[in-house]
């Protein structure tokens, strides 16, 4: 029981990140309608920064550690957006109401650009971070088998969660979530009321890339760590496990992602682990096909 009461608690984290991963996701592919990978790419590659510099700020500035991480997380955050921001406003919008084909040719080119871009600038080096914030919190102090997780874990959680959050009462309460639901809704309308949908397909980019780099800069400090594939595993990733709540709903499609958390830790935990991917993806695969809905084309 307690083994499994600690799976639980290790799935939170997990479930938030895709939660968080998921929600940014949604929010541009809700205007354009349109399978994008570089979302994921600028997640690893936010990540990436965020160890890069925070590595040059305590090697090479002989910064203290809350400073070098700082720095890190300032120069990721503002890599991360403007990487978003230039491949949405270049390369994603003039394609994005075209071909469906055209913008995942377009989103694999992007994504080897910003993998390839992290590698030159890391000299091809796997950077680790130092641990920090890694004091253990019990919640039950079970002799034999205590459930616990610690500090960075249970912060990253509250701020995902708290990301999404704020997205959906933003969303919802707000003229930016207002233009962004016409827009997601009936494109051709919006622009009939007066509203762009070019500007609107932006804002979205830029604020999904955004939570890209803040949830990439949290993920790396928790796994000390962001690899160069990262970015097409989470890209492919992401695009699946969005749908299971509804891509174009921000918040289904983050309950969706944090349900595949869940599944995703416990199978790590009882199953096989070389099988994990391939379960999941297969699961995530039987799940679209049998909720698939078909249109008839008047």
């Amino acid at each position: 029981m307690a083994y499994f009461l600690q799976q639980i608690a290790n799935a939170v984290p997990v479930a938030a990140l895709y939660a968080a991963l998921a929600f940014g996701y949604a929010i541009a592919f809700a205007v354009t309608r349109r399978a994008d990978l570089t979302y994921g790419a600028l997640f690893a590659f936010a990540g990436q920064m965020f160890v890069l510099f925070a590595d040059f700020g305590w090697n090479r500035l002989w910064l203290v550690m809350p400073a070098a991480l700082g720095l890190g997380a300032a120069a990721a955050l503002t890599f991360g957006l403007g990487a978003g921001v230039v491949a949405g406003r270049y390369v994603m919008r003039p394609l994005a109401f075209s071909s469906a084909n055209a913008v995942v040719a377009a989103s694999l080119g992007s994504l080897l650009v910003l993998m390839e871009t992290a590698r030159l600038a890391s000299e091809t080096r796997s950077l680790w971070l130092p641990p920090f914030l890694n004091d253990v919190i019990v919640f039950w102090p079970n002799p034999e088998f205590p459930v616990a997780l610690t500090v960075v874990q249970l912060i990253n959680t509250a701020l995902m969660a708290g990301l999404v959050a704020g997205g959906h009462w933003l969303l919802n309460h707000s003229y930016v979530g207002r233009y962004w639901r016409a827009v997601s809704e009936d494109r051709e309308a919006a622009a009939l009321c007066g509203i762009n949908p070019a500007t609107v397909y932006i804002v979205a980019y830029g604020a999904a890339s955004l939570i890209a780099a803040f949830c990439g800069i949290l993920a790396a400090s928790y796994y000390g760590n962001m690899d160069f594939g990262t970015g097409l595993t989470f890209g492919v990733k992401v695009l699946f496990i969005a749908a299971i709540g509804g891509q174009t709903a921000p918040l289904l499609a983050a309950l969706g992602a944090a349900g595949v958390g869940l599944v995703e830790t416990l199978w790590s935990a009882y199953g096989p682990i070389l099988w994990r991917d391939f379960a999941i993806f297969g699961f995530l695969v039987i799940v679209l096909v049998v909720t698939r809905r078909e249109k008839a084309i008047p």
